[in-house]
């Protein structure tokens, strides 16, 4: 059965790309999907965007009541989302109207099944049983700030973090199959938790999965466009991809590597929003009701 989505897209001070963005979630072919905003307390226009679609029926504008970071802004749309799959789009990605439907119709695919001449006891998965797809990837493209188009096509990369010596001409370095691209059934999150509070916290959760041993399907088609600008956290000099910020959190993930190639083991990542707040939802119905409540108090308070 082809399963439920939720767009979430974590955002904070990109009012002037939102717009975009949310009409291009809005106007995904997959009936079936609810696009929820999850302003991360922002101080720019981010509150009027959101009211500008407060009415249409499909979307959920999330106001936290203080910056909590995009990862927890992950967690938050996670936590909050009634449907049997998520996705992840940034402020100003751009996705094909048919992304989310393909993703999901691959999900949904009830004929999927471990063929013997792979080692699925891996994974711990015997041959010849179904499966289920955790994660649905794409490729995609990213647009630089000076105009130059690249290409993420190369499956290869999802694992460089393991096998760096399989790396050799991968082009522009961490020309990886982003996470942020995929479609999640809801038992990945069940299974292994949310995002790790750091700005590599794709990386990271591309990593466990793996690790895990869920099953990832890559679909080798550009399905999203992702354009990069002088003010996003990957172009900025404290958060790009040399910033000390972003190695150290990259060794955190390397280590966590180190860690499973000696013990098997992965650690789940918790989804604590105890420090989270809510300050407004505009469509309370289309939400988890028990988390609202959590996160924001009684449900009639939330505006």
């Amino acid at each position: 059965m082809i399963p439920s989505v939720t767009i979430v897209i974590p955002t904070f001070n990109r009012a002037w790309v939102l717009p975009q963005a949310i009409d291009a979630a809005l106007g995904q072919s997959h009936p079936k999907t609810t696009v929820m905003v999850v302003d991360d307390g922002s101080g720019d226009e981010t509150g009027a965007v959101i009211a500008r679609y407060a009415d249409h029926p499909r979307f959920v504008g999330v106001t936290l009541a203080a910056n909590a970071g995009t990862a927890q802004a992950k967690n938050v749309g996670i936590a909050l989302s009634a449907t049997e799959a998520i996705t992840f789009h940034d402020s100003d990605d751009i996705p094909h109207r048919d992304k989310v439907m393909r993703q999901a119709r691959v999900m949904g695919n009830e004929g999927v099944g471990a063929h013997p001449c792979l080692n699925w006891r891996l994974s711990g998965r015997e041959p010849d049983t179904a499966i289920q797809i955790g994660a649905v990837l794409s490729h995609h493209e990213l647009i630089l700030p000076d105009g130059e188009r690249v290409e993420i096509r190369r499956t290869l990369s999802l694992v460089d973090d393991f096998f760096p010596n399989l790396q050799m001409a991968a082009g522009v370095p961490g020309d990886w199959t982003h996470v942020n691209s995929g479609l999640f059934h809801r038992s990945v999150f069940d299974r292994l938790g949310g995002f790790s509070d750091c700005i590599e916290e794709d990386r990271e959760f591309r990593n466990r999965l793996i690790m895990a041993g869920e099953v990832l399907w890559v679909i080798p088609d550009i399905l999203l466009t992702k354009i990069e600008s002088a003010d996003g956290l990957t172009q900025q000099k404290d958060t790009d991809y040399d910033s000390a910020r972003r190695q150290v959190d990259r060794q955190r993930v390397w280590d966590a590597v180190g860690h499973w190639f000696r013990t098997r083991e992965v650690a789940e990542v918790p989804i604590d929003l105890s420090a989270v707040r809510v300050a407004a939802c505009t469509n309370p119905a289309l939400c988890n009701a028990r988390v609202l409540r959590q996160l924001s108090g009684p449900l009639e308070q939330v505006a």
